[in-house]
């Protein structure tokens, strides 16, 4: 159902940008709309993961640099049969975290300083599974695509004006101013649709990955509470990103509203309180098994300066 809904979602979408193309200039006008929206996408779809990490300034780590988040990450791939992704750290005190790339085979997660401080191995383990998930539901591609769409019908909202004059266009000068305030609005409530019902998905899916819905829920909770007091000054520059994160990271605090990209993160944490209590997957035993040990090891900081790494799961 989520699939068929993203889907119906996403033809919308295009069929929105086609017909304003179309209404402002006829049929030559679809047809630019089309090439537009056509060259936008294959540009999005082989730079998008390295034009985000390099906007946050992520740096990629591996075994021997961030051997926790490294041995999570790779421990979390081989559970759900997905190529290892990899791994990048964001010198950010926000905690929160992303997952890019077109396809499993060319993806990346990102996570932040602020959210290796501040969480349990096992919560960092739910935040990155629920990123594989999105990898594995191939909605880093959805999302790219959908972004891209959506600043498509902005751009072609704002040479409004420009189309307004020709002979191809029905509308009229009122007509076009409004195609000018209602397209852009219209993309963004599709467009946080597909967010919301993909976020619902990638935490079920996380869930059944790492293997305790608890894990993530308890790592929302924190991850919610930290992102409203914690500025994301990237983000706050970046707002066509913001849907990528686990927690939306520019305050727009609370509610499940038509234009909020993420759904309520109240309403996610009881679905999973809900998931874990009908015990429809396991608890995660082997997870678990290693948590007692620590290692010694440092994260290095984008900025210089090291943090303290979470222990690594035997």
């Amino acid at each position: 159902m989520n699939y068929l809904k993203t889907t119906l979602l996403l033809a919308g979408m295009t069929s929105l940008f086609v017909g304003i193309g179309f209404m402002l200039g006829g049929l030559t006008g679809m047809l630019i709309a089309s090439g537009i929206a056509l060259t936008m996408n294959v540009f999005a779809y082989w730079n998008s993961d390295r034009m985000v990490l390099r906007m946050y300034g992520a740096t990629e780590v591996n075994a021997r640099s961030a051997p926790n988040l490294y041995r999570i990450v790779h421990h979390l791939s081989r559970q759900a049969n997905l190529p290892m992704p990899r791994v990048y750290i964001i010198e950010n005190d926000q905690p929160n975290a992303f997952a890019t790339g077109r396809n499993p085979q060319n993806a990346a997660v990102a996570g932040t300083t602020g959210l290796l401080r501040i969480l349990s191995d096992e919560e960092i383990a739910g935040v990155m599974a629920h990123e594989l998930a999105h990898i594995q539901n191939r909605d880093t591609l959805i999302m790219t695509i959908t972004a891209t769409i959506a600043g498509a019908i902005s751009m072609l909202a704002n040479f409004a004006l420009f189309f307004g004059g020709s002979r191809n266009n029905p509308l009229g000068l009122v007509g076009t101013i409004l195609i000018m305030i209602l397209a852009p609005l219209a993309a963004m409530l599709v467009q946080s649709a597909i967010s919301r019902t993909r976020e619902y998905a990638a935490d079920k899916r996380g869930a059944m990955i790492c293997g305790n819905p608890l894990w993530l829920a308890g790592a929302l909770e924190k991850l919610q509470r930290s992102a409203e007091q914690i500025d994301n000054p990237e983000a706050e520059n970046n707002p066509a990103t913001a849907h990528m994160f686990i927690v939306n990271p520019l305050h727009a605090r609370s509610i499940d509203n038509l234009f909020s990209t993420h759904p309520n993160s109240a309403n996610r944490i009881a679905a999973l309180h809900h998931m874990a209590a009908n015990a429809s997957i396991g608890q995660g035993p082997q997870l678990n098994a290693g948590r007692a040990r620590r290692d010694r090891s440092r994260i290095p900081s984008t900025g210089g300066q090291s943090r303290r790494s979470r222990g690594p799961w035997q």
